[in-house]
């Protein structure tokens, strides 16, 4: 099998991905960074949503598997003490493949510009470069509202304990293949007037985004920042791609949220 190991760059991160190249080549198996079926990120969940974007080309041949490094993450979920029982596990068992579904954002432009394809493992925020957002937001092809505020973040179900949670949407489990959409600070009076809450989205919906007036915005997707200029609309939906992770043990997704944001009981 060829593998690759990314690191966050850190002194502990290095060595534990030099250590880890070592003794999957003593097992016999390929270093290929062009190629890999298997990603090791050593680091953090941002680590690896850098190998993730990295690699988002051949996600239907790469699977992922996150070492954390510092504090325990949604996606990174190896200690580094347990490496020599990871590559184990990697050299002589089969793994099983989770997937965890991905947004996809397409932004369209005038002026007959190609339009842009992204993926998003995490969440894909609007703002406007200045002032307020003023945005029409239709849902499978109908106007739903007219939102004004300082922007809106769509997530994934397993984004959705990140920004999204920040803002107060809900927490999803990565099986829902579905999309949420959350305000920031939207402005409601007489004349504004939004639904107020986040919205989850079934896999079959798609989100429209189209701008009241001719300005620039700033789009994020995950930790990639673009601004964009002389947009028809952002579209938004659940992507036909997924995601895959390699896992050799039992992962709870509630277990790994209490431990985040709840801690040990006392």
């Amino acid at each position: 099998m060829k593998f690759t190991v990314t690191s966050r760059g850190d002194e502990t991160s290095n060595a534990l991905s030099q250590k880890i190249k070592t003794y999957l080549n003593e097992f016999n198996m390929t270093y290929d960074p062009d190629e890999p079926s298997m990603v090791i990120s050593i680091g953090g969940d941002g680590t690896l949503l850098e190998a993730f974007h990295d690699y988002s080309h051949r996600l239907d041949q790469t699977a992922f598997v996150g070492v954390h490094t510092g504090h325990l993450g949604f996606y990174a979920d190896w200690k580094p003490e347990e490496v020599e029982k990871l590559v184990i596990h990697i050299a002589k068992t089969p793994f099983k493949v989770v997937e965890y579904p991905l947004l996809e954002v397409i932004v369209r432009y005038y002026q007959q510009k190609t339009s842009k394809r992204y993926l998003a493992l995490n969440e894909s925020t609007v703002k406007s470069v200045e002032g307020s957002l003023v945005m029409d937001i239709e849902i499978k092809g109908d106007r739903f509202e007219t939102f004004r505020g300082d922007g809106l973040c769509m997530s994934t179900p397993s984004g959705s304990t990140a920004y999204n949670k920040a803002l107060g949407g809900a927490i999803l489990h990565p099986s829902l293949a579905s999309i949420q959409l959350s305000e920031m600070a939207s402005i409601n009076n007489r004349v504004y007037r939004t639904v107020g809450s986040p919205l989850v989205l079934p896999q079959h919906h798609t989100c429209m985004l189209k701008p009241q007036h001719h300005i620039d915005f700033r789009l994020t997707v995950d930790h990639h920042t673009f601004v964009e200029r002389d947009v028809k609309s952002i579209q938004f939906r659940v992507a036909e791609e997924n995601i895959r992770f390699a896992r050799f043990r039992p992962f709870p997704f509630w277990k790994r949220v209490k431990e985040s944001f709840i801690g040990d009981e006392r």
